[in-house]
């Protein structure tokens, strides 16, 4: 059951990233500025651990995107023409995609503990919280200016 979560998350993830790839490259540095400032001021991070903790991030979120971007490109089309494929393809398809959130999944376990080496438990454990409340509020602004867009489509 948790492994089917960890699925669905993950192509949630995958949707939404889609979105932000789709939109113009301002929109993406803007959202990653964004981002940083947020992150900056929740974690409230001493210049020194600033010095030591950007570049671990940075390093991070290029990882991410890096593998993301790998999967999107190996297993997105290929999804959507799931119905023409045989039932081999399709297993060899699901092997990667496992392969890919095992990577992920990797990446993340590695990041955590360069961070918590750097900055303290509890700041680690508040980035992550950061994180997750940073991507709430963006999906939440993104679906407030569908809903406004979708308003003005209105006779």
């Amino acid at each position: 059951m948790n492994r089917l979560k960890k699925i669905i998350v993950t192509m949630v993830l995958l949707l939404v990233s889609a979105q932000f790839y789709a939109q113009k490259s301002h929109d993406y540095d803007k959202i990653k500025s964004l981002k940083i400032a947020y992150l900056t001021e929740r974690l409230n991070l001493s210049s020194k651990e600033a010095q030591a903790f950007w570049p671990i991030y940075n390093e991070y979120e290029d990882k991410r995107g890096a593998l993301r971007e790998k999967e999107h490109n190996q297993i997105r089309n290929k999804v959507k023409e799931s119905e023409k494929l045989s039932e081999k393809e399709a297993h060899s398809i699901i092997e990667l995609f496992l392969e890919f959130e095992q990577q992920e999944e990797d990446i993340r376990k590695d990041f955590i503990k360069k961070a918590s080496g750097v900055i303290t438990a509890k700041k680690t454990l508040l980035l992550l919280r950061s994180e997750e409340e940073f991507k709430r509020q963006l999906i939440r602004k993104y679906h407030q200016k569908q809903r406004g867009q979708s308003d003005k489509n209105m006779p």
